[in-house]
């Protein structure tokens, strides 16, 4: 995330949230998102 929002003329990343779900077997899917500011 911090190197495409570099690529984009951002210099932060605000408003982060992070969702995870327990799948099968004790695996763990992790996804993060937020939005890409220049300050």
């Amino acid at each position: 995330m911090k190197e495409l929002a570099k690529e984009k003329g951002a210099n932060a990343i605000v408003g982060i949230d992070v969702d995870y779900e327990v799948v099968r077997d004790g695996m763990l899917m992790v996804a993060v998102s937020g939005t890409a500011v220049r300050i």
